[in-house]
């Protein structure tokens, strides 16, 4: 039986999501600013995602970075969201609520899961700031989501294993749990071996340098509290997804 090697890359740009394409990913979850752990990409990044891709097309529905605890207007929000994403075309969303407390919000996540109908449902490293991760896996099967993206409530899915191995043991055929954060093509082979998953979802972006030539050096736009260099930009690149792929199927022949 031919194993399926699914690679998941989280794509910043329209740009992103065609190397993706290129380099053999199964699927790109679209996201806007990356630094802040990722946002609902525009209605045009969608729109012309969906339009020049072949493979499947998530979008991540998250108003905002910082928590999870959301407002009921922002609440609203990933719902008008998640409205347009499906009228685009898109093939899923990504989506994670937690309560106060740092557990999965399950009226508030069933609303986002039910206006979703026909569309595939992650559960995102929202997930990885709950306080119990196996009562938090019950309560997200019950959702009714068909995977988890998570790396094992550690900073990177490497460090991540030892949550990782059980969370594939106890989701078995009912959830599909997809390890992210720091996966490249030097510990994809041993993520696959020691956790037992068979999705795996990382970013594969490279920086390119701006084409400016004239840069003020007076002011960023961010601000003097935002650590970004604005004069690079992050970009997947399809060399280096198939290196990634690639070195996932030498290490399981």
């Amino acid at each position: 039986m031919t194993k399926n090697y699914k690679l998941e890359i989280c794509a910043n740009s329209v740009t992103s999501c065609i190397e993706a394409e290129k380099g053999g990913a199964w699927r790109v979850e679209l996201c806007a600013a990356i630094p802040e752990g990722g946002t609902t990409p525009s209605y045009g990044d969608i729109a012309l995602a969906r339009e020049l891709l072949q493979i499947k097309l998530h979008v991540i529905i998250r108003p905002r970075g910082g928590d999870f605890l959301y407002s009921p207007l922002e609440h609203r929000i990933m719902l008008k969201d998640i409205e347009i994403a499906l009228r685009l075309g898109a093939d899923g969303v990504v989506i994670g609520c937690l309560t106060s407390e740092g557990e999965v919000d399950m009226a508030r996540n069933r609303e986002l899961v039910d206006a979703a109908a026909g569309m595939s449902v992650t559960f995102h490293r929202a997930f990885d700031m709950c306080h119990d991760p196996f009562e938090s896996l019950e309560r997200i099967i019950e959702l009714g989501c068909d995977r988890l993206l998570t790396s094992g409530q550690q900073p990177r899915a490497e460090q991540g294993i030892p949550l990782l191995k059980e969370l594939v043991q106890k989701a078995g055929d009912r959830i599909i749990i997809m390890p992210g954060s720091g996966v490249n093509a030097n510990n994809i082979a041993k993520l696959a071996k020691e956790t037992g998953a068979s999705e795996f979802h990382l970013s594969a972006r490279v920086s390119e340098e701006s084409g400016m030539v004239y840069r003020n050096p007076n002011l960023k736009m961010g601000g003097n509290l935002i650590v970004i260099d604005e004069y690079t930009q992050q970009v997947t690149r399809a060399d280096k997804v198939a290196e990634t792929l690639t070195a996932w199927k030498d290490e399981s022949k």
